[in-house]
């Protein structure tokens, strides 16, 4: 795949952003040629009308431009942001609300840039994937989004071309749904981020250096098997910045070494970030929840980072589960949980009296986000504090279940898709079924579904690192009764099957949501057959 700069140079000659950017045939799964669903097409329209809507409109503009943000602790990186903020400021409605969002471009050098609205599933010309849904928006113009948003829950945007993920392009989406049953006395929301961008570099110089792989270093005999990462764990010590260049020249700017987590089966991450922020905050100089002792506080935890797995704990409180990725499930008391990039879960906590850690521990990286929640005197804890939490009871997807009113109704899978996870660090080669995503040719292999099935897609994990594999425009479901979700980590070496009702037809992104993952090539397009 093509780095961000020289895709957004490509398209940014497809001229102002529209709809349906992409031709109705193309070739499928090793089928004769296929005609496919077009994103603006009548069955998307169709679609669309059957959604419940309120008749209400929401809008607003959000502008991309460079800004330079303050992220806490004399830590003044210049980035590209909505608004001169990052994160960007929270959009909220109601379910069934129309949003009406107005993305005006700003950003330096003619780059083109889109937003993807998250989780959310809604009208396939409207999910921001340039040029499978729309073409890229191009510097110096504007695109209007404008969806039903028929689901409540916790989501978040950001853009869909090159790694701009990875910069302060992000913001919480919050769907709430005037029949709430869940008690509960006020709201937090936690978004979760790790930072590079303007204090080591960019994510563009990281995507450069990861892309060189590891297959030229010169570390002595690391010879492997075919098919292998060739890097088992990258366990070689911290290889920071201290690092020598390889005999090619190859830097090590970038890339951390030695970052191991058990939860996520061994290598844990490839990217070091100097800083790990809640709601875009430094730990040195964090933020703050103020509230009363005995307040139910709802946590809307989001992870928008792009490269690195969150380990989120409340010192002195259970957590009590009651949403992953906007969906509820049976409600689970838990210590800790884990959520993946992409992931989002709300949790309620009725908060003790004094002074607590809201910790986001980097799994496998030796560092953290932190925050504080104050109900009364007391001094704050350190940044580096580990609450016991971290340790105890640690909750994983895999682990929850579907509340019954959203649970599957059991059906005949009609049909089922292999998705192999393949690749590794020495080539840097990240892909699905073998084959790296061509975004300059989206619509070339897709995986055929059809309206109206019951899909089972089975990740097959044949790398040696954890992949949070996303769907967009549908919410799937983990086995027979797991939570439904939208993004899942799948273990390396590991298998996970999921199903969903194939009932939002178009073309529909599948990738991991590691940013680096994703633009290396690990995605595919979901497309339903015209």
């Amino acid at each position: 795949m093509n780095s961000m700069n020289r895709r957004s140079v490509l398209l940014a000659g497809l001229g102002v952003a529209g709809g349906g950017a992409i031709a109705a045939c193309s070739s499928g799964s090793g089928s004769s040629s296929t005609a496919l669903v077009d994103p603006s097409g009548s069955a998307v329209a169709a679609a669309e009308k059957k959604r419940a809507g309120t008749g209400r409109r929401h809008r607003l503009t959000l502008t991309a431009a460079p800004a330079v943000i303050d992220l806490g602790g004399g830590v003044l990186p210049k980035t590209w942001a909505f608004d001169g903020r990052a994160p960007g400021k929270e959009v909220r409605l109601s379910v069934g609300d129309t949003l009406v969002a107005e993305l005006s471009n700003q950003l330096p050098n003619k780059t083109a840039t889109s937003i993807h609205w998250h989780g959310i599933a809604l009208r396939n010309d409207m999910d921001g994937v340039p040029p499978a849904t729309q073409t890229a928006v191009r510097a110096g113009s504007t695109f209007t989004y404008r969806f039903i948003a028929d689901a409540p829950g916790t989501y978040f945007f950001h853009p869909h071309v090159g790694v701009q993920l990875d910069r302060g392009l992000y913001a919480p989406l919050i769907v709430e749904d005037p029949k709430e049953t869940l008690d509960y006395d006020d709201e937090w929301v936690v978004l979760i981020d790790d930072w590079m961008d303007g204090v080591t570099g960019t994510p563009d110089e990281v995507f450069a250096e990861l892309k060189q792989g590891m297959g030229g270093m010169d570390m002595g005999d690391s010879s492997t098997s075919a098919g292998s990462s060739g890097m088992e764990g990258h366990d070689m010590g911290d290889m920071g910045e201290a690092a020598s260049p390889s005999s090619d020249g190859m830097s090590m700017k970038f890339m951390l070494m030695g970052a191991e987590s058990d939860l996520l089966g061994g290598d844990a991450g490839d990217v070091k970030y100097p800083h790990h922020l809640v709601n875009g905050r430094v730990a040195a100089d964090p933020d703050v929840y103020t509230g009363k002792p005995g307040t139910k506080v709802r946590l809307r935890i989001i992870n928008s980072g792009g490269d690195t797995a969150y380990r989120v704990a409340l010192g002195d409180h259970k957590l009590t589960i009651t949403h992953t990725d906007g969906f509820p499930v049976q409600h689970q008391e838990v210590d800790a949980l884990l959520v993946g990039m992409g992931e989002r879960y709300d949790v309620l906590a009725t908060l003790g009296d004094g002074v607590f850690p809201l910790v986001a521990l980097a799994e496998g990286k030796d560092a953290n986000g932190f925050a504080l929640v104050r109900t009364g005197s007391g001094s704050a804890p350190k940044p580096t504090v580990r609450p016991k939490e971290l340790n105890g009871m640690i909750m994983t997807a895999s682990r929850l279940r579907a509340a019954d009113d959203v649970r599957f109704e059991t059906a005949k899978t009609d049909v089922t898709h292999r998705i192999e996870l393949t690749g590794g660090m020495e080539k840097y080669n990240w892909a699905i079924n073998g084959k790296p995503f061509d975004m300059n040719a989206p619509a070339a292999s897709p995986i055929l579904i059809e309206e109206g099935q019951r899909v089972r897609l089975d990740f097959v994990n044949t790398t040696d690192m954890w992949h949070p594999m996303h769907l967009h425009g549908h919410t799937y479901q983990l086995g027979g009764s797991g939570p439904r979700k939208d993004t899942a980590i799948v273990l390396p070496k590991k298998k996970l099957s999921v199903f969903f009702d194939a009932d939002n037809p178009g073309q529909w992104m599948l990738h991991c949501h590691n940013a680096y993952h994703g633009e290396a090539g690990m995605m595919a397009n979901v497309a339903y057959r015209a």
